[in-house]
């Protein structure tokens, strides 16, 4: 919720309730000059009051869409009471009212004026009442999707290490694995190598044998 909303709010809503008594006030005065000057007191704090309005309405425009349709709800109500204080206003500066129909009102109907602008505040309160409970509740919510955001991208950087891990492991096995075949293909050359010596050493032998035994034969059957 925005601190300078709740500001402009508490403003508006004292502004409001001072308004409607000078009001009240203002009709039951019989010393023209006093009612005059009160009369100029309640334009002024309208006037004020529209400003308030004005205020609040930029505020609540330029927060995120969530917070926004909770302050418009609230602001419909504070405009439906301002314009409310601006017809009590109007009816009891009518110029077309007389001192008699205003005692008469005063006696008859000014109770009934008060008590109906009282339940007006009423509703008022218990709707701005409930809309503070469904901000909470949408602050709340709020709240656990940003925790859950957080709680998924702590477990996409966990997976992307892991990743990592895995890549470098693979890449190890890879150069494991090329050791491997060089190591096979030495050890293959070693063998073609000790294959050829072996033969070669054996034609050596058996070419001595033979030299050996012709000597021999030469020497027992020519002597």
């Amino acid at each position: 919720m925005s601190e300078v909303f709740e500001g402009y709010e508490r403003q508006y809503c004292e502004l409001s309730a001072n308004l409607s008594r000078k009001c009240n006030s203002a009709a039951a005065l019989s010393d023209h000059e006093q009612k005059q000057q009160k009369f100029v007191e309640v334009k002024a704090g309208i006037d004020d009051a529209d400003v308030l309005i004005r205020k609040m309405d930029l505020e609540a425009r330029s927060l995120q869409p969530s917070v926004k349709a909770v302050l418009l709800a609230k602001l419909r109500e504070y405009k439906s009471d301002l314009n409310q204080l601006k017809r009590e206003f109007k009816r009891v500066t009518s110029p077309n009212a007389n001192q008699a129909s205003r005692e008469e009102l005063l006696e008859s109907g000014n109770a009934d004026v008060h008590s109906a602008s009282a339940e007006h505040r009423e509703r008022m309160a218990m709707s701005v009442e409930r809309l503070n409970e469904s901000s909470d509740r949408i602050m709340e919510s709020r709240r656990t999707i940003l925790e859950t955001e957080e709680l998924g991208i702590s477990i996409l950087q966990d997976l992307h290490q892991q990743r990592e891990t895995l890549l470098h492991s693979h890449n190890k096995l890879h150069g494991v694995d090329d050791a491997i075949d060089k190591s096979k293909k030495v050890l293959t050359a070693m063998s073609r190598r000790m294959t050829k010596h072996k033969w070669i050493i054996g034609s050596v032998i058996g070419a001595l044998i033979f030299v050996i035994f012709l000597i021999l034969y030469f020497k027992l059957f020519h002597s």
